[in-house]
Parts: C-alpha cells; sequence; structure tokens
C-alpha cells in the first residue's frame, strides 16, 4: 500500500459547543468544515484543521449523546499535534496552564520534545515538537500566534494486548516499517513509519496485556485515516485487502475524499483515504467552515437533516 502519513482522526464528543471552543478558540485549529456524519445524519461531524485545510492536519469529531468512555486496550489512546520548537511548547504550556487545562512538564518522549495534556472530556492529546519539517498552512484568524500553531497531526498511538497480530497487518498488509521502540508509561511502544517517515507519518503501537478492552464514548477515538495520494493507489490499496481476503467496506465516497474502512486484529477501525478532491470541494477556502455543508448526495435531504440537528453556537 502507498500510505503516506497520518489523513486524519475521528474521535467523539457528547458537547459539540464546548468542543467547539476548545479545538478553535483554545487549541487555534481551523473549523474547516461543519457538517453531518454520512452515516447518521442526526449528527454533525466536525473538522478542525490548519488554515488551508490540509490533508494530514484534520482532527473530527462526531457529536453522539453518549457517556464517557471506559478506558483500556485495543483502542487508540493519544493523539499527536505538531508545533515546531521547543519555544512552542513552552508557550503552549503557559498558554494551557492559563486557561485552566492541566498538563505534564514538557519532556523528551521517544526523542521529540513533547507537551501532554487533555481536553475536558478526557481526549488524550500531545503536542510534539516536529522541527518544523513539512509545509506549515497557519489560520491569519487564529487566536494563536501563526509561530505557535498547530501544524498538522502525528504521531497516533494505539493500544493493543500483544504485538504480532497487529505487527502483521502494519507490514504485510499496509507496508509500514518498523523502526524502533521506546518505553512510555513502563509499556513498551513500537514505532511503525510510512512514507517518508518522521512524526507526521507514524503509528505508535503500545503493549498493555494486563489491561481491559476500551469502551467507546466521549472522549474517545473512533478511527483513525491514512493517506493515499491519488485513485491510483486508493485501488490498489481495495485490490490488495481482496487479494489477501481482508473484510472491509469496499470504496466509500465522501465526497471531500474517497475512503476505504477495515479493522486490525484487535477491533480497532482503521480507514485509507485518498488527499482530495479537499474540503474546497463545494466551499470556497476563505468561507470553509462557516455554514452546513452537505456533500451533493445528501443536499436533497438538506431541510429534513436541518431540523433533526440540535442548534449549536450560530
Amino acid at each position: 500500500m502507498n500510505l503516506t502519513g497520518i489523513h486524519h482522526l475521528t474521535a467523539v464528543t457528547a458537547k459539540a459547543a464546548e468542543n467547539h471552543d476548545f479545538y478553535t478558540r483554545l487549541l487555534g485549529m481551523r473549523l474547516v468544515k461543519k457538517t453531518v456524519n454520512q452515516d447518521d445524519v442526526s449528527a454533525y461531524h466536525l473538522f478542525y484543521a490548519d488554515g488551508e485545510g490540509s490533508p494530514g492536519s484534520d482532527l473530527t469529531f462526531f457529536d453522539w449523546p453518549v457517556g464517557p468512555e471506559r478506558r483500556g486496550t485495543n483502542s487508540v489512546v493519544a493523539t499527536g499535534l505538531r508545533v515546531n520548537g521547543a519555544k512552542a511548547l513552552e508557550d503552549w504550556q503557559a498558554r494551557l496552564d492559563a486557561k485552566g487545562v492541566r498538563t505534564e512538564d514538557v519532556r523528551e518522549i521517544d526523542g521529540r520534545l513533547t507537551l501532554r495534556f487533555e481536553d475536558f472530556e478526557g481526549q488524550r492529546l500531545f503536542l510534539v515538537d516536529d522541527g518544523g519539517k513539512g509545509p506549515s498552512h497557519p489560520w491569519d484568524r487564529s487566536p494563536v500566534p501563526a509561530d505557535m500553531q498547530i501544524r498538522g497531526l502525528g504521531p497516533i498511538v494505539i493500544s493493543v494486548p500483544e504485538l504480532a497480530p497487529t505487527a502483521v497487518v502494519l507490514t504485510h498488509l499496509m507496508d509500514m516499517r518498523a523502526e524502533r521502540e521506546y518505553r512510555l508509561d513502563d509499556r513498551t511502544v513500537h514505532v511503525y513509519a510510512m512514507g517518508e517517515g518522521g512524526p507526521a507519518a507514524e503509528l505508535h503501537v503500545k503493549i498493555e496485556p494486563d489491561l481491559p478492552a476500551a469502551r467507546q464514548g466521549a472522549g474517545s477515538v473512533h478511527h483513525v485515516a491514512f493517506r493515499t495520494p491519488d485513485e491510483a493507489s486508493y485501488e490498489a490499496c481495495f485490490e490488495k485487502l481482496q487479494r489477501l481476503r481482508v473484510p472491509s467496506s469496499g470504496p466509500v465516497d465522501r465526497f471531500y475524499f474517497r475512503s476505504l474502512y477495515f479493522r486490525e486484529p484487535n477491533g480497532i477501525l482503521f480507514e485509507i483515504a485518498t488527499d482530495g478532491p479537499g474540503f474546497h470541494a463545494d466551499e470556497p477556502k476563505e468561507t470553509m467552515g462557516e455554514s452546513l455543508a452537505l456533500p451533493p448526495f445528501l443536499e436533497p435531504r438538506r431541510a429534513q437533516i436541518e431540523a433533526g440537528l440540535k442548534p449549536l453556537w450560530w
């Protein structure tokens, strides 16, 4: 599979208005798409990203009326948000502390300066210094200065009870590289890389055999998506899944990108997603996220969908 990095991560919130406030006003991300879950149109699907809505920068949320997550293994347990430099991390710690968000001290984890914290529902996040590698697209209306804005996603950390079944999927099916391992919270974490590697293209696998299975809820992660550049590479991914008889969703057109879903052996939901067409496919880049956007196949149901959605912040 031609996977180049993390595409997006989708999590769960039970408080959409507070979620919007935290990720746009506190973390300074841009709401680039206000839409609905295409499989459950009663629920909002909110996409936060960089100023351009670049693939690899979007952290998304389903708004569901659910109780809190029960933490455990067989789940995504931490989401990396990339920033540039030690100074940015120091400034972030001061900003979060001033807003009453509890943080750990900045410290080196896997050779990178890292700041761990949680959102108001217990979503586990960490800011990591990516050394400024790769493009940056600050949002000019962000309350966070451009030089400390979040540049994109990654690494992503998952928890499994044993390595071998997941490792087979990552290396033999998804063509990731096993690069190294490190210790975190008295656990061993194995690092797998895609494409050019680096924090934007890594999946970290934490081995936790003594934990119960997690139960999804508010503060949990629903799935993690990996980038594939174009239609040809996307079709090749599907063909490989078919050839190896791996159950999957089959091709799914999400309009903003094409998707393909399957589960690794512990039940964690993976998605392969194309880089394009992108979030500007139905809105000008300047006004993305300012109104409810529906893909063309849902547009005829707009009145019905809007009537079933609760008011948010506008």
